[in-house]
């Protein structure tokens, strides 16, 4: 599924947020759901774009440690 917003404007928008823009309002103006309001407050509340580059990078290196480990029970020759 493409993703219509990047994690720079879904900060940019729980910012808006924040400053006193209604939930009901910010969804309308940006074509969202309020669904979509909520998991990303879950996920993305209160990080700094430094702290999701940060996730990012941690849950990269988290995938493929858990392929290198898959790998090594298996028996076989990693890839990466």
């Amino acid at each position: 599924m493409k993703k219509l917003f990047t994690d720079e404007q879904i900060i940019g928008l729980l910012r808006e947020a924040d400053a006193g823009v209604a939930e009901a309002e910010l969804c309308r103006r940006h074509g969202f759901s309020a669904a979509s309001y909520y998991l990303w407050r879950s996920k993305f509340g209160g990080m700094e774009m430094s702290m999701v580059v940060r996730m990012k990078e941690l849950e990269e290196e988290n995938r493929r440690l858990r392929k290198m480990y898959a790998e090594a029970q298996l028996g076989t020759v990693p890839t990466c």
